[in-house]
């Protein structure tokens, strides 16, 4: 199994490094090369010094590999528990920084596995996090000569297991918090990907329904909303930060829940707890609370051991005709199309055409 992040920066050298790596990927910035590489270049180095201060309030780096690794290691016991007998192993690739996927392709490659699970930790698919690094991986393992048939999990918005530790989370900030307003809170990406068809947004709100279907709280005042904009495009809303001000204009506290993030990293423990808490605080909202990601809840890595166990189960899944040809990709609930057909990039818009 490997599991796919984005990755950050471990030390303050590395924050530049890593960012041009970031907005040197054509899934970020669209245009070709080299124009691509220098505005990757130019944006990386105008943008360290405020990266090198959001990651000082982490100690100096980012926090995600170890987070990302003690899920690994959380679901290698998880799958070796309900498949006695199988020799498992969990990898972590990572985007943008060390392991990248072509490190991890070289471990993968020594292990010599028969079957290949590819599961990225984004519940929600989107071309900018999830085909990316699934694109990266096809490239790393052909390189490797990894020649095991993989099964790659392209997304799971409503995987009860997922649904279920973001429930909890958020029933128990909701229950400190009387009265509170809940914004689902996710990465923002500009307008223009979503429409070209990036199911990202859809699946983002369809994960916050699932929750709320799932408290099961009458009357619920609820939201979903954006963060982390960049640039000068428009992006998809609201902004986390509006409704964040028309929370303080109504005068009614707020619980914050990340949907799209499962594991704690800078967008979370300074965007949301530095920065929007104090935004909170100046626009006059009574009490802030945040959501924790559900990081290695037992619901949590229970999902995703169920979604490696459909993964291992499948054979027949078609691939999608692209650089992955040895990759197949199933949905949630084993290949059935999640997105309405509107959102074309969804990858499982083939296998219910089959």
């Amino acid at each position: 199994m490997v599991l796919f992040n984005l990755g950050g920066p471990d030390t303050p050298d590395a924050v530049q490094p890593f960012l041009f790596n970031l907005f040197n990927d054509k899934a970020i910035i669209d245009v070709p090369q080299p124009m691509r590489w220098l505005l990757a270049r130019m944006i990386s180095r105008r943008r360290a010094p405020i990266a090198r201060k959001i990651y000082s309030e982490l100690g100096g780096g980012s926090p995600l590999l170890p987070n990302t690794k003690a899920q690994a290691a959380a679901l290698e016991q998880a799958v070796i528990s309900a498949r006695s007998g199988d020799d498992c192993r969990v990898f972590v690739a990572m985007r943008y920084w060390h392991p990248i996927a072509s490190e991890t392709a070289r471990e993968v490659a020594a292990f010599d596995p028969d079957r290949v699970v590819l599961l990225p930790l984004y519940p929600q698919y989107s071309t900018t996090t999830s085909q990316s690094s699934l694109d990266d991986w096809a490239k790393a393992a052909r390189k490797a000569g990894i020649t095991a048939p993989a099964q790659a999990v392209c997304c799971y918005p409503a995987e009860q297991g997922f649904v279920a530790a973001v429930a909890l989370e958020v029933r128990a900030a909701l229950d400190a918090t009387p009265g509170a307003r809940l914004l689902f809170s996710a990465h923002g990406l500009p307008k223009k990907i979503i429409d070209r068809g990036d199911p990202y947004q859809w699946q983002v709100e369809a994960s916050a329904r699932a929750v709320v279907d799932a408290l099961k709280v009458p009357n619920l005042d609820w939201t979903v909303c954006y963060q982390s904009r960049v640039g000068p495009l428009e992006w998809i809303g609201p902004s986390t930060e509006d409704e964040i001000a028309r929370a303080g204009s109504d005068g009614v506290p707020l619980v914050v829940a990340p949907i799209a993030f499962v594991s704690e990293h800078s967008e979370t423990l300074v965007e949301l707890d530095v920065e929007y808490r104090e935004l909170a605080v100046s626009a006059g909202v009574p009490k802030f609370s945040r959501v924790p990601t559900v990081s290695t809840r037992p619901e949590f890595i229970a999902g995703l051991a169920a979604l490696v166990d459909q993964a291992l189960g499948r054979d027949d899944v078609p691939g999608r005709g692209d650089s992955r040809s040895a990759e197949k990709n199933i949905g949630p609930d084993g290949g059935a199309r999640v997105c309405p057909a509107e959102w074309g990039q969804c990858p499982c818009a083939e296998q219910a055409a089959a």
